[in-house]
């Protein structure tokens, strides 16, 4: 593989890993708004994860997983469907910025 094919590589992944980034962080503000606006029943919540996931996330080739936790706390993962890679929605896509 020349230098040249690899750099493209490269550049197609970072910007892959790019968009993945402002889609988690789109559906992150999308979940927090629902989540200020009050109680709302989990059937709501399911369907509304549903379709941020679905807006969001899927057209990069992702789906949102919720993991429940003790006492009705939910922990959001992104799953990468080509890999089967869970990454934290939180630490791994909104948090980590690299200046771009």
């Amino acid at each position: 593989m020349t230098s040249e094919v690899k750099d493209e590589l490269d550049i197609e992944y970072e910007d892959r890993v790019w968009k993945i980034r402002e889609a988690a962080s789109a559906a992150i503000e999308e979940l927090d708004q629902l989540r200020s606006a009050g109680p709302v029943s989990r059937s709501a919540f399911d369907a509304e994860v549903a379709r941020v996931a679905q807006e969001k996330l899927y057209p990069h080739g992702c789906d949102l997983v919720v993991h429940w936790i003790d006492d009705g706390v939910a922990r959001f993962l992104i799953r990468v469907r080509s890999t089967g890679r869970e990454y934290d929605l939180i630490k791994s896509f909104y948090h980590r910025d690299n200046g771009r």
